[in-house]
């Protein structure tokens, strides 16, 4: 059990499979009233995009930066007592959000706010120490910004009156910390799998960063300034995606579908415009539940599967299961996000039948891959 404390994927894609399974099932069982929330002062919605953004969200972010920041500045990296302590304290804050209605209010902002801070200062301080031997040298600038601000955004959407900004800008932390994750590793697949360079220029990278960061505030600007920006972000990605040779993705599963999650920020923010610039009211929090389901829900599994492969020691094929878990939550956008569009008196149908898809989808991930993480690596190195 000691491998499982070796480096940060191990413990963070662990709580984020098990979190993936039950969360959204967990809140299929409360939205359908088959389930109340214990006593608290947040309302189901509120208590549902906090642990799905905080809890599922933040330990798969966790365990992809606290793994990747150390490749990046050339170090060992978090592991042992370190990562027990952000472990336990990621589950200290589930229970915490569970009972917050009978903690005292002390004990409940040390128990919501201990992983984030601790983490954001972890993963703050490997790139601030080490930034002369940093691979990615500026462009890290953008996590030093986008990570404490995720602190401020988990305050506000746990306000009564702010819950709908700190959503916002959740998800706009959440959209900047995946454009800049495909960027890095769809370069590195394409060409390690393809022998092909995709469109990488600086000018083109660091306006769309610029603007994803500007667009965190979206809720805070004119409608007609964030439909603009949302715009013309959506407009820059899809014009790089066009270099970014689809034809090639598309014809492997496992790439196919991350470029897919490119897609769905494009869609996301296409979303976002109508909804500012139109009268367009679509069914279900449509603008939400394309990011969730469209992005971090197609691109999160293939890059669990590659990252628990790879760093395990093991050769990184996506073999028939895992190949069935990426169809599933292909299948769990269309019941949470197309299908209500188009039957919306389904919507709560759609709602259970999407939470089932996870819990399928996470399920088979944490049945085949618990058991890699928390043994040593298959080829004999340490890590």
């Amino acid at each position: 059990m000691t491998a499982l404390w070796q480096m940060g994927f191990r413990p963070f894609f662990a709580l984020a499979m098990l979190s993936g399974m039950g969360l959204p099932l967990l809140w299929a069982l409360i939205y359908s009233g088959v389930l109340d929330l214990p006593p608290t002062s947040f309302t189901p919605a509120q208590w549902h995009a906090h642990e799905m953004f905080f809890g599922f969200g933040w330990a798969v972010l966790a365990g992809f930066l606290l793994t990747a920041t150390k490749n990046w500045v050339g170090v060992r990296g978090y592991h042992g007592v370190w990562l027990q302590f952000l472990a336990g304290a990621w589950l200290l804050e589930r229970v915490g959000m569970w009972l917050e209605g009978s903690l005292a209010q002390p004990l409940f902002l040390i128990s919501n706010n201990l992983f984030i801070a601790a983490a954001v200062a972890m993963l703050g301080w490997t790139l601030i120490r080490n930034r002369k031997t940093d691979s990615y040298g500026g462009d890290n600038r953008y996590l030093l910004v986008l990570l404490p601000l995720f602190l401020a955004a988990k305050q506000l959407l746990l306000s009564a009156d702010l819950a709908l900004l700190g959503q916002s800008m959740t998800i706009g932390l959440f959209r900047l910390a995946f454009l800049i994750m495909l960027e890095r590793t769809l370069s590195q697949f394409m060409k390690g799998l393809f022998g092909v360079s995709i469109l990488r220029k600086p000018w083109l990278d660091m306006s769309i960063k610029a603007l994803a960061l500007a667009v965190v505030f979206e809720s805070m600007l004119p409608s007609i300034l964030a439909a603009g920006l949302a715009l013309l972000l959506a407009l820059l990605l899809a014009v790089r995606f066009a270099f970014w040779k689809p034809q090639l993705a598309f014809t492997r599963l496992d790439i196919g579908i991350m470029h897919l999650g490119y897609l769905g920020i494009v869609l996301h923010l296409l979303v976002m415009f109508a909804i500012h610039a139109t009268a367009f009211e679509p069914v279900g929090s449509l603008a939400v539940h394309v990011f969730t389901f469209g992005v971090i829900g197609l691109v999160t599994p293939a890059m669990m599967i590659r990252i628990s492969k790879g760093h395990t020691g093991r050769r990184v094929v996506f073999e028939r299961p895992d190949k069935i878990v990426l169809w599933i939550m292909m299948a769990a956008f269309v019941f949470r996000v197309v299908a209500p569009q188009i039957i919306p008196s389904a919507f709560a149908l759609c709602v259970n039948l999407s939470a089932v898809c996870w819990f399928a989808a996470f399920g088979t991930l944490a049945w085949r891959y618990l058991p890699f993480l928390c043994r040593p690596r298959a080829d004999g190195n340490p890590g």
